[in-house]
């Protein structure tokens, strides 16, 4: 035998590391402070507080604590029994009525009743992911677009105005009308970023300013012969053309399901939003700018230009959320109430769905179920419940530190995650 001659190769490749099992790393996960755990616990920790604040709020659980260490299980009964039956009203206010899932089942409900809490929560999102996603995309640029209420005003009189003085069929008149509410708040909402890009101004001082005067502009508005009902003497706008109303999407199972058109166009939204953010090349600036404005300078970028056109735009968003006011819900005109609150909520949302159009999207629906099943459940649940449970909500979701310190989470690879504007 040759001396040459090779004894065969050995495979001496040893094994690679030996992966830890699913669970070990789903609780890792479930006990890290990163963002998916933060807003889940948030949550969580939200409607525990908002149970405490029920039984401390009503009165005969409240007494069943003054004889607590003689009869215990009364104190514990009445607590169990106001936190089930105020977040069951809620869930059948928003969701689904048990009552009339079974007369449905047993055939004396239809399914237009059965399908109500659902439209109404889906109703009362709707301003909501438009007035978050204008909220979140000013996130995006590192600008905190406060002036979402302003800017939703602007698009709902913008709107109205189209949506009765033009004589149009509707497959023309909606679009025109959707059109200029967002043109509108676009307009309004490009103000501060021309104010930023041009004096310095900060555009949470400048929005908020403008809000003020949206709304002062609005009741001037609503008592001039232009704008001003003709039946009415009370602050109402003209109604509407019937053209120009949003129809309503769930009308062939029953008139009084009220979520319409807009719905549709909220999504779409959020679609052509995450299109333009993760796809396009102003999406591209706009991203660059929020994360280093200096540095996107010194590349070449417009930093003032990127500033109007990102306010523009996220007003243009507010203004769809006016529109859906203005051609849905206030179809009979709009008062000074009409706007409510959208604008200023669309902050809570932004934040909740961290400025990703999905999670914009998820956290409108969550506030919108939230109001429609408070609203529901009156008078057996106080109104102030939802407003209380996003208030707790968006106190954690903008405190990442304080969700860790009081659950005692590790802090993930790439440390706490919170959103940031620029300028504070």
């Amino acid at each position: 035998m040759s001396n040459d001659a090779q004894a065969p190769a050995t495979d001496k490749s040893e094994p690679g590391p030996k992966k830890a099992p699913f669970g070990v790393v789903f609780l890792r996960y479930m006990t890290e402070a990163n963002s998916v755990m933060v807003t889940v616990y948030s949550l969580l920790m939200a409607f525990v507080i908002g149970a405490i604040l029920l039984i401390v709020s009503d009165e005969y659980t409240r007494s069943t604590f003054t004889y607590f260490f003689s009869r215990p299980q009364d104190a514990v009964y009445a607590s169990r029994d106001i936190i089930y039956e105020s977040y069951l009203a809620v869930f059948e206010g928003a969701i689904l009525n048990l009552n009339t899932l079974d007369r449905f089942a047993a055939g004396t409900a239809e399914l237009g009743d059965l399908l109500r809490p659902i439209s109404e929560t889906l109703l009362y999102a709707t301003p909501l992911i438009f007035t978050g996603l204008a909220v979140g995309l000013a996130f995006r640029a590192g600008l905190f677009n406060i002036g979402a209420q302003g800017q939703l005003i602007f698009g709902m009189m913008g709107a109205l105005i189209i949506g009765f003085s033009l004589d149009l069929p509707p497959i023309v008149h909606i679009p025109l009308a959707v059109a200029a509410g967002a043109i509108a708040g676009a307009a309004f909402g490009a103000v501060p970023g021309v104010l930023k890009a041009t004096t310095g101004a900060h555009e949470v001082i400048s929005s908020i300013m403008l809000n003020n005067i949206a709304a002062l502009f609005l009741v001037w508005a609503l008592s001039t012969s232009f704008l001003h009902s003709d039946t009415k003497t009370d602050l109402v706008s003209k109604s509407p053309d019937a053209s120009a109303t949003l129809p309503k999407l769930l009308a062939w199972l029953n008139p009084s399901l009220r979520v319409n058109l807009a719905l549709i166009i909220g999504i779409a939204a959020a679609v052509l939003v995450w299109w333009l953010l993760s796809k396009s090349t102003f999406g591209y600036r706009i991203r660059a700018v929020g994360f280093n404005e200096h540095a996107s300078q010194t590349a070449g970028m417009n930093i003032g230009r990127t500033y109007v056109t990102t306010m523009g735009t996220a007003g243009g968003l507010a203004g769809l959320a006016g529109a859906a006011l203005a051609l849905g819900v206030g179809s009979t005109g709009i008062t000074t109430n009409t706007a409510l609150e959208y604008g200023f909520d669309g902050i809570t949302v932004a934040l909740l769905g961290r400025a990703n159009p999905a999670g914009i999207v998820a956290a409108a629906l969550l506030f919108g179920a939230l109001k429609a099943g408070a609203l529901s459940a009156q008078p057996d649940v106080p109104v102030d419940i939802s407003i209380l449970l996003q208030a707790i909500i968006v106190l954690f979701i903008a405190a990442p530190a304080l969700v860790r310190a009081i659950l005692h989470l590790r802090i993930p690879r790439g440390g706490l995650v919170t959103l940031e504007a620029k300028g504070w």
